[in-house]
């Protein structure tokens, strides 16, 4: 990584902070599984993780598989990002999908022209390696 790539610090900001909580999150997408928080008390799925449900409050809450398989609800095609190591990925497409399971949540897709993208389309999830751990992205089914 050069000097610019990693800021005056050092710094990385695409690595998440992993905790005692989070921490089955990121084991599981180590093994190339996502994770979701389900709800006992609502039977519904949530992410980002948290320890209560935002639906209905209970703390009844719990790690359930995912399908990985997600539909395109919005994205952004990114040119600029001067944040490390962002700016070596430029372009890069931002993006909100909507689970199979209900949540909606932000990543990326890869493995796909900007121009083929299209709402609603199918994706499905992959793991970009980013230091010690792995993060979750979507791209086209293969």
């Amino acid at each position: 990584m050069s000097g610019a790539e990693s800021g005056a610090s050092g710094a990385r900001f695409d690595l998440p902070e992993v905790d005692a909580f989070t921490r089955p999150y990121w084991d599981a997408a180590a093994e190339g599984r996502l994770l979701l928080r389900h709800c006992a008390a609502c039977d519904r799925a949530h992410h980002y993780p948290r320890e209560f449900c935002p639906h209905c409050w209970s703390e009844d809450v719990a790690w359930r598989p995912a399908s990985g398989r997600a539909t395109l609800y919005t994205w952004s095609v990114v040119h600029r990002n001067d944040l490390p190591p962002f700016g070596g990925r430029v372009p890069y497409t931002a993006a909100v999908v909507d689970l199979a399971e209900g949540p909606r949540m932000m990543t990326e897709v890869v493995q796909c022209l900007p121009a083929a993208l299209r709402v609603g389309m199918e994706l499905e999830v992959t793991f970009r390696d980013a230091g010690a751990v792995r993060v979750p992205v979507f791209r086209p089914p293969v």
